[in-house]
């Protein structure tokens, strides 16, 4: 049977799967298990439990649950709050200066935690109520969360990019540094349409009154917020880039960090250690399954001649940039409706290969998938942030709602992306300096 047919019946049975409501993780592990029986016989299955242990035993994977333990503890101690208070003392008096703030906080949140859902959703409790009680803007309010939030995955130490340097051996340390610069772009590009759109409509993020206005002295007072999470970010980041750590330790380090500072603001006790716990527990559990059915779905795939076919589908998109920009529109697809790790997992195989013979950087085309992916969390139907927000908005708020807060931020990720894929030192810039 050709690959052609053999590609068709394996991710049909894929999408039959996912159309039946199964997890991703069940679609592709169930999807290779069958089709590997039926390819070579039940004495092949055996790749399944090599497979499966093989990547279980990775060091690199101790970082995954590290890291959103680290979020879990941020997000219960009190320091969005804090922020959040600091922010509204110093942006307030500016059309939009709340919304300019929550995606500040956002960015230093996603340079602590890694993941998505502790910014979206701290910020979602925190921020989204005060929003609106100052008469903002439905959408101006809820597509700043959204999109703040969704840097965790960009700016570091970012889980996804943990695992994207696992399945293609391109360096963490690399594709950190890569992510500085256009995770900080794309946070400014948030807040300068902002700032442009409540200066022309003024009644989409009206300033604070006089009267509710902070005095320089409570300003300066509120700095001390800050202190903390500055503290955490330079010891996990600079650990890594100065070699004195590896992403696991360095998570380690980050998880002991956010301890301390639960101890600090004094929300450090068992109903918060224990929660914690259970959301990491529950979060990292799915992360691996879903790791670990992609990784057999892999293993199937270019068994069965995967390489060749992609390489022969991409060599009709014309020359090297065709094939680069074929392949960013197969991750914006994917990205409507499939998981960003079962996308690396499934594309990154076969993809990154390809990329390196054609003489581009691992680094810079693995910081594009994740800008990808970034917008991956906020494009409808299955963004994930979409859901993170539907869950905690206040009644009268829809998800038509949410989905249209959330197009002009999509449309400023768009334009992140093609900037840094027309100028590539954007990414390229500090892994040259910091990663040798």
């Amino acid at each position: 049977m050709s690959i052609e047919y053999l590609t068709l019946l394996v991710f049909g049975l894929f999408l039959i799967f996912l159309a039946m409501g199964l997890p991703v993780v069940f679609a592709l592990g169930g999807t290779a298990v069958i089709a590997t029986y039926f390819l070579w016989g039940p004495q092949a299955l055996h790749m399944v439990a090599s497979r499966t242990f093989t990547n279980a035993n990775s060091f690199v994977l101790l970082a995954i649950p590290m890291f959103i333990f680290m979020g879990c503890m941020l997000e219960r101690s009190g320091i969005a709050r804090d922020l959040y208070a600091m922010m509204f003392k110093w942006m307030g008096p500016i059309k939009g200066g709340l919304a300019i703030g929550t995606v500040t906080i956002c960015a230093i949140f996603a340079a602590m935690v890694g993941i998505t859902g502790a910014a979206t959703v701290s910020m979602g409790l925190v921020a989204l109520p005060s929003m609106l009680k100052h008469n903002y803007k439905k959408q101006i309010a809820l597509g700043c969360i959204s999109a703040g939030g969704a840097l965790g995955v960009l700016i570091p130490p970012s889980v996804l990019m943990i695992i994207l340097g696992l399945y293609t051996n391109t360096s963490i340390g690399a594709l950190y540094a890569g992510g500085i610069f256009p995770g900080i772009m794309l946070a400014i590009f948030f807040n300068i349409y902002i700032f442009v759109a409540c200066l022309i409509k003024p009644e989409w993020g009206p300033a604070l009154l006089p009267e509710e206005r902070a005095s320089w002295k409570e300003k300066f007072i509120a700095l001390k917020a800050v202190i903390l999470p500055i503290v955490l970010i330079v010891g996990i980041l600079g650990s890594i880039f100065a070699g004195a750590a590896t992403p696991s330790e360095a998570a380690a380090l980050g998880a002991v960090g956010s301890i301390v500072c639960a101890t600090i603001y004094r929300t450090f006790n068992w109903p918060t250690l224990r929660d914690a716990c259970q959301t990491t527990l529950r979060l990292s559990c799915m992360v691996m399954w879903i790791i670990f059915g992609a990784s057999v779905f892999t293993a199937l795939y270019t068994a069965i001649g995967a390489h060749d076919l992609t390489r022969q589908i991409l060599s009709y998109l014309g020359g090297r940039w065709g094939i680069v920009i074929g392949m960013q529109a197969i991750w914006m697809i994917m990205g409507c409706f499939l998981d960003p790790n079962g996308i690396i997992m499934i594309t990154a195989p076969i993809f990154f290969p390809i990329i390196t013979q054609l003489g581009f950087d691992p680094v810079w085309f693995g910081v594009l998938f994740v800008i990808n992916m970034e917008m991956g969390y906020l494009t409808p139907p299955f963004g994930f942030n979409l859901f993170y927000m539907q869950a905690i908005v206040p009644k009268g708020i829809v998800m038509t709602d949410i989905y249209r807060s959330i197009i002009p931020f999509v449309l400023i990720q768009f334009l992140g992306l093609t900037l840094c894929m027309i100028f590539p030192e954007i990414i390229l810039y500090l892994p040259k300096i910091l990663v040798h």
